[in-house]
């Protein structure tokens, strides 16, 4: 069986494709790609797998830009740190929705029900009916986190947040007047949550506001140095291919 995975975040499509085959040791993964162009291109040229997984949220944009130009006719699994509502409504037809970290039970489900089941899907139908849900899904984004302190807590608004970053497993949220919260989210989580308009994940580690960015200089091969304030204890440099999708977003 040849699978295709779409992921901007190498360790989960890494982690992905070593359940897979742990799963199934005749599943193939044919390519792992990271963005809607890349994916676009890579349909174009390539011989259709027998399954997708694809995230909802790409570093570009969301998947449903690649099936806007691209259909393919074989089942696809949405994989996500989205709400358990948006859970129930894209399991619909052979189209199953898996939450992030994906695990190996629910995956083995994916994978046997993508098996058994003969009757092909209406992807057309159920690609705009999934991405009509996610689009009124987002209009809700996070205005504001609650924050214990001690025997109380206070509210944070989004507002007032600088930009996220995560270390030894843990998230925090680094204020504009360099205050920092511990925020019991993961990256993906909170990239699901808060206005991709306000806020860009440069890599792994940072996710900032584009109001954070103090300055910004070219870096060697295409990268960039970012500059932000309140400045961080590590110098921040995105990857070209990064850099190209960041410019594009803050070119609005």
């Amino acid at each position: 069986m040849k699978v295709l995975i779409i992921e901007d975040e190498r360790h989960n499509a890494k982690r992905l494709k070593t359940i897979l085959t742990e799963i199934d040791p005749e599943i193939r993964v044919v390519a792992i790609l990271e963005g809607i162009n890349e994916s676009i291109s890579w349909f174009r040229e390539q011989t259709e797998p027998d399954l997708i997984f694809t995230d909802v949220r790409l570093t570009d944009g969301l998947c449903f830009d690649i099936f806007s130009k691209v259909r393919p006719n074989c089942p696809i699994i949405f994989t996500s740190a989205f709400d358990e509502y948006a859970l129930r409504a894209f399991k619909v037809n052979s189209i199953d929705y898996l939450l992030k970290p994906v695990k190996k039970v629910e995956l083995e489900k994916s994978i046997h029900k993508f098996k058994t089941n003969k009757q092909a899907p209406n992807l057309t139908q159920v690609l705009d009916d999934v991405a009509a849900i996610l689009k009124q899904q987002q209009k809700n984004y996070r205005t504001r986190f609650l924050v214990p302190n001690r025997d109380s807590f206070y509210t944070v608004r989004i507002e007032e947040i600088a930009y996220f970053y995560t270390e030894y497993r843990t998230t925090r949220a680094v204020m504009n007047h360099k205050q920092h919260h511990i925020i019991p989210f993961t990256m993906e989580e909170l990239e699901e949550q808060l206005d991709p308009e306000v806020f860009f994940r440069i890599s792994r580690q940072y996710l900032i506001n584009y109001k954070s960015i103090s300055h910004i200089h070219n870096y060697f091969n295409g990268k960039l140095h970012i500059v932000l304030k309140p400045e961080p204890s590590e110098k921040i440099i995105i990857s070209r291919d990064k850099s190209r999708v960041f410019k594009q977003w803050l070119d609005r």
